[in-house]
């Protein structure tokens, strides 16, 4: 099976451990961004995977793109060109102090791309999934047209296409994001969402949810999931559900509707390492699911289980095995040492 994921390719800058900005004189520098971690994923899972992007060919745009070739990731398609990397700082929160994401990626190679760029007949060629999120939209530029234009060779293809609906406040306004993701949701056939998304692009809200006080109401989802699939036609549409007890204590699940019934995942209490690209792993179980032919419950389990690992392991992308997430999958969270 072969994947394609398109988005923004970032350096990561973090202080060590639970500083904060600049508390020591010392940065972490890593890569990371939605569609890339999905990519990624997808990689260690043993698909074929191929990112697309807009990267420079100076020393850094080639570190960006060794980090994903180091996982078997099909850079191949990658476009090189502009003049910077975009960048973002992560200060990891911990108890009651959240975390902070500020974001330095205004005229980054892939926000300035022009939609000739892109061939994506060539792209798609013997691709069975694609995938993207909000993100990737909300850079500006062409990158509504670009995505529109991707959506489009994927269907003509018959290549299935799932979207991350990861709304981004610092990025754009709420009325925007709503006019791009109405017209490009056409296109989409598995929708993922989180416990604000619906209602930040959408307007479409959890009734009885407070997810501040760590209060989620399943019968809320359930209306949310049958609202979207109704509204765009999805064929799945998948909601993870945080409740979020602390920024390092968080209980996490999900749940899966097929346009039929309702799957919940079980629930995992997570001490959190690492959430950055939490939801990126679970759509990147959950497309790993569906490819591999699972059954609706057994691929929201397989998806949260991936995604529960995340949270263990520091930096974007996922470093976990199919094996792995099976044997949590399977009921085996005890996190005994392996002899």
């Amino acid at each position: 099976m072969k994947t394609v994921t398109f988005g923004e390719l970032m350096l990561r800058l973090a202080p060590n451990g639970y500083y904060r900005f600049f508390q020591n004189d010392q940065m972490q520098a890593t890569f990371g961004g939605g569609e890339a971690n999905v990519a990624v994923s997808l990689a260690n899972f043993g698909l074929d995977s191929a990112y697309v992007t807009k990267l420079p060919k100076h020393a850094i745009g080639e570190a960006a793109v060794s980090s994903l070739r180091y996982f078997g990731v099909d850079t191949s398609k990658i476009v090189r060109g502009g003049d910077r990397v975009g960048i973002y700082y992560l200060e990891k929160g911990a108890s009651q102090r959240g975390s902070v994401c500020i974001y330095d990626r205004a005229h980054s190679a892939i926000a300035e791309a022009k939609p000739s760029d892109f061939v994506w007949n060539d792209i798609f060629d013997g691709a069975d999934w694609f995938h993207f999120t909000g993100i990737t939209p909300a850079l500006g530029g062409d990158l509504v047209e670009i995505c529109k234009q991707a959506c489009i060779a994927a269907k003509e293809r018959g290549v299935k296409i799932s979207c991350d609906l990861n709304y981004r406040g610092k990025l754009w306004t709420r009325a925007e994001a709503r006019a791009a993701m109405s017209e490009l949701c056409k296109y989409v056939d598995v929708c993922i969402a989180n416990e604000e998304d619906a209602k930040d692009v959408f307007g479409i809200e959890a009734e009885n949810t407070d997810i501040h006080g760590g209060k989620l109401d399943h019968e809320g989802y359930k209306s949310v999931a049958k609202q979207l699939a109704d509204t765009f036609g999805f064929e799945k549409v998948a909601i993870t559900l945080r409740s979020s007890i602390s920024a390092n204590d968080n209980d996490w699940a999900a749940m899966l509707y097929d346009g039929n019934d309702y799957y919940f995942s079980r629930t995992y209490h997570l001490y959190i390492v690492d959430r950055v690209g939490g939801g990126d792993s679970f759509g990147a179980g959950l497309i790993y699911a569906l490819l591999s032919g699972k059954d609706p419950q057994s691929a929201v389990n397989f998806a949260v289980a991936a995604s529960a690992l995340k949270h263990s392991i520091e930096g974007d992308y996922n470093r976990v095995s199919v094996s792995e997430v099976e044997k949590l999958a399977g009921g085996d969270g005890s996190g005994r040492v392996q002899r």
